[in-house]
């Protein structure tokens, strides 16, 4: 038998704790929800967008003047 051969083990039911209910994926999800890691970051990026949007449309301007 092949040290990588998981062919015993392969097909066997994965043990559920009975004493903790499984969670629904929201349930999950929630707990996460409130980390965040890049506290800020979305706020940088729009600020970043609004200042290429404003030159571009400064640059786009002058062309037509």
């Amino acid at each position: 038998m092949n040290e990588k051969d998981y062919s015993d083990i392969i097909d066997l039911a994965y043990p559920r704790p009975s004493r903790y209910p499984r969670m629904s994926l929201k349930e999950r999800a929630a707990q996460f929800s409130p980390f965040a890691a890049l506290t800020g970051y979305g706020d940088a990026i729009q600020g970043a967008v609004e200042t290429i949007e404003s030159d571009y449309i400064d640059q786009v301007e002058d062309l037509y003047e």
